[in-house]
């Protein structure tokens, strides 16, 4: 019976973590296809900018969510988190069939069917961070980190995807007459973007397929019901008092709640305003603000002088350091605001590293240099790392408040991300105040 409920355990957090990567998988896959999609679509390389007003419109998801919550006060989260995943699958196949259909809109060819089609993936994945994570308040908190590590594979996958099917290979060749540089020589990708995009779909499919296998696994989850599982719950041993103390002794709860007393809503909703909510929903909202908007828009400017092989591997072990961190929460678990706080600051400071390599694209320094590959690299990971793991620690804790906390931590979520991805998008797309090198061509020589 021991070894049922163990195999039932692990089988839950399974089906979780692959729950988590269908967030966003959808958006992700679209940004790393883009070296191979802009060579045949009319925009060339200003689809980027483009590709950031689409997910600027994807936070309208929040307002829907909002809508149906008035509508549907009584009803839970199944209901959105079905639409947001047949959105998912629906338009990522249709991406697969449609992304390279031009038509002229005032005069000029635009990507019309794929930018649509990422608007609708984009809705779907900034849908995702405000039902998703409240559907998390059913199961205990270990749980949600098996949801932030299968969050990570949805960037890791991709990513790994897409060097299967060889995106950006370039080789320099040697110039005949005095042996240096000479035109880049690029080949040709393994498989094209629609054979992406079809297994970009049947990774949301799996996770769909997860999402359901959730609802089958815990039968006593109430469909309609917004309140936890409680006691019903068959897939955990019940916590013992000194397991329950150490989860909630960092937000120093009252002594009724310590007793196992589950506070009102209005209560939980009040706590969100204090001081130790509104510092954990801060650290969300910043570490949100970095990984997902202001970093990933100077990546490649950071990266690129020091050559591709460098900028592929800070791309995946990047992507890959999100998983692993939370790993690392899931045994070792910071509950202390000022420790969160300390590795915030730390992951800040390999942040600035990274931005400031960026302004001095192309010629930062240690350019050409194995040891400047090697730092622009272990710092890309050490911040990603850290930050995801703020992250995961931060929406733990806020879980022992259950759903309107974790509503609260994907609204935060949300709402850094949009404004991290704004506060960069006149810099990068408008203003142009960040340049790379160009393939093969070395700008630094005088």
């Amino acid at each position: 019976m021991a070894a049922l409920t163990l195999g039932r355990l692990v089988l839950t957090h399974v089906l979780v973590a692959l729950f988590g990567m269908g967030s966003w998988a959808a958006l992700n896959g679209i940004w790393v296809q883009l070296p191979v999609v802009v060579k045949d679509l009319p925009e060339g390389w200003s689809l980027p900018s483009y590709l950031s007003v689409c997910v600027a419109l994807g936070n309208l998801g929040l307002l829907l969510v909002t809508l149906w919550r008035r509508l549907a006060p009584s009803k839970g989260e199944q209901v959105p988190i079905q639409v947001v995943q047949a959105l998912s699958v629906v338009g990522t196949a249709l991406l697969a069939l449609l992304w390279h259909h031009v038509a002229p809109v005032a005069g000029q060819l635009h990507s019309v069917a794929f930018l649509t089609l990422a608007s609708v993936l984009a809705l779907a994945c900034c849908t995702s961070n405000v039902t998703f994570l409240p559907f998390l308040s059913h199961l205990p908190p270990p749980f949600l980190r098996s949801f932030f590590l299968g969050q990570g594979l949805s960037a890791l996958l991709p990513c790994v995807l897409a060097l299967v099917q060889g995106v950006g290979r370039v080789q320099c060749s040697p110039a005949p007459t005095n042996g240096t540089s000479g035109p880049p020589l690029y080949f040709p990708e393994r498989f094209p973007a629609s054979t992406f995009f079809w297994a970009l779909t049947a990774l949301l499919i799996t996770s769909a397929a997860a999402f359901h296998g959730l609802l089958l696994l815990l039968p006593s989850l109430p469909s309609v019901s917004t309140e936890g599982l409680g006691p019903a719950l068959p897939v955990a041993a019940p916590q013992t008092e000194e397991e329950e103390e150490e989860e909630v002794l960092p937000l120093q709860e009252p002594p009724s709640q310590a007793a196992g007393t589950n506070p009102g809503p209005d209560l939980e909703t009040h706590w969100l305003f204090s001081a130790q909510g509104a510092c954990l929903l801060g650290l969300l909202a910043v570490t949100s603000a970095l990984t997902n908007g202001v970093l990933p828009a100077v990546q490649s400017f950071s990266c690129l002088p020091y050559g591709r092989l460098a900028y592929h591997l800070a791309v995946v072990l990047g992507s890959a350091a999100n998983p692993l961190a939370c790993f690392l929460a899931l045994g070792v678990l910071c509950r202390s605001l000022a420790g969160l706080g300390g590795l915030c600051l730390l992951a800040m400071f390999f942040g600035a590293y990274v931005m400031a390599l960026a302004i001095l694209s192309p010629c930062p320094p240690l350019v050409g240099t194995s040891a400047g590959m090697v730092l622009v690299v272990l710092s890309w990971v050490l911040c990603l790392g850290t930050f995801s793991y703020v992250k995961v620690a931060a929406s733990s804790l806020l879980h022992v408040r259950g759903r309107p906390a974790l509503l609260a931590a994907g609204v935060a979520i949300q709402v850094g991300s949009l404004l991290g991805a704004g506060a960069m998008f006149l810099p990068t797309s408008i203003y142009r105040m960040f340049h790379s090198g160009k393939d093969c061509v070395d700008p630094c020589t005088p």
